[in-house]
């Protein structure tokens, strides 16, 4: 079964700023974007791929995907019986976790 996939206000923000600062200062332009997309089709047909993840918020059901060509994660939860969402994308160098 492949999921639909929701991707929060919060995480499209952060999404946008990842794009325009990866294009401005890596010159493997499109890797970025590359990876994020490979990164949503993976938890779409395999939502239990991401690690879970531990949120101070306790959201329920909360995972990680890792994309280690390009030190993001994405963070997402279930949203219902066939839909993913996608709560933020965070560079791994942050140190913390995102604000969810």
């Amino acid at each position: 079964m492949k999921y639909r996939l929701r991707v929060s206000s919060n995480a499209a923000a952060q999404i946008r700023e990842a794009v325009r600062w990866w294009r401005s200062n890596r010159s493997a332009i499109d890797l970025l974007e590359f990876e994020l997309q490979r990164g949503f089709d993976l938890i779409r047909n395999e939502p239990g791929v991401g690690a879970p993840a531990s949120s101070k918020l306790a959201i329920p059901e909360l995972r990680r995907l890792h994309l280690p060509r390009v030190r993001y994660s994405i963070y997402y939860r279930s949203a219902g019986a066939d839909t993913i969402e996608v709560l933020a994308v965070w560079h791994t160098s942050r140190g913390s976790m995102p604000q969810l």
